[in-house]
């Protein structure tokens, strides 16, 4: 049976200049169960998705707004965010 992975992923900064917008509705497909997984699944989308993902191990991920590693399950969230490093001052 077909599950519904539907959420908002959220691109900030030079990960949004890459893909071309701020933010887009996706429904990954149910293999994909972690945000790593997830950000294979977007690089794979088109050449400005594989740019914005060619270094995964850098790109910071927030679920529903709370901050999640790489091997964290995304399972009935609403909203995913994706951002570079950020430095303090």
């Amino acid at each position: 049976m077909y599950r519904m992975n539907r959420m908002k992923a959220v691109y900030f900064a030079w990960v949004r200049e890459r893909i071309g917008k701020s933010d887009e509705e996706i429904d990954p497909p149910e293999y994909v169960t972690t945000v790593g997984e997830l950000i294979g699944w977007l690089a794979a989308r088109g050449e400005e998705y594989a740019y914005a993902f060619e270094k995964p191990s850098v790109i910071r991920t927030a679920i529903d707004r709370k901050h999640v590693r790489h091997d964290a399950k995304f399972a009935g969230a609403r909203e995913v965010a994706f951002f570079p490093p950020m430095t303090g001052g």
